[in-house]
């Protein structure tokens, strides 16, 4: 087993030179390969008067190269856990510049190509370096700063916890992630974990179940993983012929339903290893279910818990100081450690009255209505209401295939209303085959409010793959396309049949980030309101292309392909 090497002298110290770190597309990126990487961007760094810089990278092994290089040329990195336009307009009031594949960024610092290999010397532990952001799962992300200290005796306990599972021959057996390295989570057990254990990461995602067999083929592995992606596993892959070669699969990021823990058992050969943290509290516990009943956490080397008005709070050597520090979790102690009861309640206040969104939700779990469920406030004009998003049960599949979806509505307002009163009952609601993830596996608010926008059109899903989806559109005369256009005559533009095209398609597959170019789009009969349409969406990974297919009793009225890639740097 290589010797670890702390954070601070991961290049002071160092490793052989042919020593491999990554593997990126088949060839294996050495540590020299490292050195000369991170060198550059150290260099770029020290270019720059700036101390703060939003790092955004695709590729980890760059992403890690940026980060020491920024470290060493004595610079605090921000991480965004996305790039969308209001991300980076919110990054530009908090940093100096960016760096990596941020698109439409002023003045990118750019990778110094030959730069002299430097002296390192050993990085502060008291050194202010890193900024990363809550989820936005319950409102905006809040930044977080993290002590270098921090994250060195994160990544130690990580390594007493879990080094033995991977095996010894860290030289073969390989880190892969279906998560980003731009999150906390992500960025311990992707990249510094790895970089001071001595395995080697891959340098790319892998958003699908595919991918992860493909990649097991090639040997031993760990995998990091989340539940979103955990309980969509499907059993038409060949999971018999590489479960021998997975050592051990890790998830966090919110609880892992009972169906998927079952999948990972049967799929994968083994349960999850599950990670209990957040990004202000850093790593607090783990647990790993071999029985459906096990449902304790065991707290993490060092770290403290105990209970304040039934919520978990915690002290360890991941925070900044000694003292305690509260969740939003509900639990129960136990003698081997706590279970958790569910996060307290989200408290608004509604047509003068106090309504908890979490027992709200909790009580939409209750029936066999739907099977998941989160409420959330919507601002209409000067009036505040609530809307659900739900993936539906089988009671509530059939009564919206039978009854229609005013009927389903009405259904779960009446379950409601033997808790809540009239008043604050939810007015809107939206139906998914599986709620929308970012690629921290985390539902956040702003995905769920956007679901409600007037601009999105009634619709449902009637088959689904990982990558084909055909959908049923309504096109009431409401909406907002048809104003004025035409104002002889109501048609439904094409830019909104595009419009529709990619914003579904990002909700239903993991599409890259950046739009390239549109190819053979035709529009051939006019979309009148009232008209019912059948959307056929087609993802071919591959060549990035998504393909869409407008159709009703008429005939075809739209069709194309749209071009998707990563934003280049």
């Amino acid at each position: 087993m290589a010797e670890r090497i702390a954070i601070e002298h991961l290049l002071t110290q160092g490793r052989p030179a042919d020593f491999p770190v990554a593997f990126r597309e088949g060839q294996v990126l050495t540590f020299a390969d490292f050195e000369a990487r991170a060198s550059g961007w150290r260099a770029a760094f020290e270019g720059h008067t700036g101390q703060r810089f939003a790092l955004y990278f695709e590729d980890t092994f760059e992403f890690a190269a940026a980060l020491l290089g920024a470290w060493h040329a004595g610079r605090c990195v921000y991480l965004p856990a996305e790039v969308q336009p209001t991300t980076r307009e919110r990054l530009r009031l908090q940093v100096d510049g960016f760096a990596g594949q941020i698109p439409s960024s002023t003045k990118l610092l750019k990778f110094q190509q030959g730069a002299p290999r430097t002296q390192w010397a050993p990085l502060s532990s008291e050194a202010q370096a890193l900024v990363v952001y809550t989820s936005g799962s319950s409102g905006e992300p809040a930044a977080i700063p993290k002590q270098l200290g921090q994250l060195t005796r994160e990544v130690a306990t990580l390594a007493d916890l879990f080094d033995a599972r991977l095996g010894s021959d860290t030289g073969a057996g390989r880190v892969l992630a279906t998560v980003s390295h731009q999150h906390i989570y992500g960025l311990l057990f992707r990249v510094l974990w790895p970089l001071t254990s001595g395995r080697p990461f891959l340098a790319r995602s892998l958003p699908y179940p595919e991918d992860i067999v493909a990649e097991l083929t090639h040997g031993p592995a760990a995998l990091i993983a989340s539940p979103a992606h955990l309980k969509r596993l499907p059993d038409t892959l060949d999971w018999a012929s590489v479960r021998g070669n997975l050592r051990s699969v890790f998830s966090s990021g919110g609880p892992l339903p009972g169906d998927a823990l079952h999948a990972c058992r049967e799929l994968l050969g083994q349960a999850p290893v599950e990670v209990y943290g957040s990004s202000e509290t850093g790593g607090i516990a783990w647990r790993q279910r071999a029985r459906d009943e096990a449902l304790s956490w065991r707290t993490m080397p060092g770290v403290e818990v105990r209970l304040t008005d039934d919520a978990l709070a915690v002290r360890s050597a991941h925070l900044p100081d000694g003292g305690w520090l509260q969740t939003e979790d509900r639990a129960r102690l136990l003698p081997e450690g706590f279970e958790l009861l569910g996060r307290m309640d989200r408290l608004l206040k509604l047509e003068e009255k106090r309504v908890s969104l979490s027992a709200m939700e909790r009580a939409l779990l209750e029936s066999d209505l739907v099977r998941e469920a989160r409420v959330v406030p919507l601002s209409e004009g000067n009036r505040l209401t609530l809307g659900v998003v739900a993936v539906l049960g089988p009671t509530g599949r059939y009564l919206h295939a039978d009854s229609g979806k005013h009927f389903l509505n009405q259904a779960i307002r009446k379950h409601l209303a033997s808790q809540f009163e009239p008043s604050v009952l939810p007015r809107r609601f939206r139906y998914l085959e599986a709620m929308p993830v970012n690629a921290q596996g985390k539902s956040t608010e702003a995905a769920l409010v956007a679901l409600f926008d007037s601009r999105r059109p009634p619709l449902r899903v009637l088959e689904q793959t990982a990558d084909r989806a055909v959908l049923s559109i309504e096109t009431p005369a409401s909406l907002p396309y048809f104003k004025g256009h035409f104002p002889e005559k109501a048609i439904l533009p094409g830019v909104a049949q595009i419009e529709w095209a990619l914003q579904l398609g990002r909700e239903l597959f993991t599409l890259p980030p950046e739009f390239l170019r549109m190819e053979a789009v035709k529009f051939q009969q006019l979309i009148v309101p009232g008209t019912q349409l059948t959307l056929e969406l087609t993802w071919t990974q591959a060549k990035g292309s998504l393909q869409f297919k407008f159709t009703s009793e008429a005939g075809t009225h739209g069709s194309g392909r749209i071009l998707l890639g990563e934003v280049r740097g």
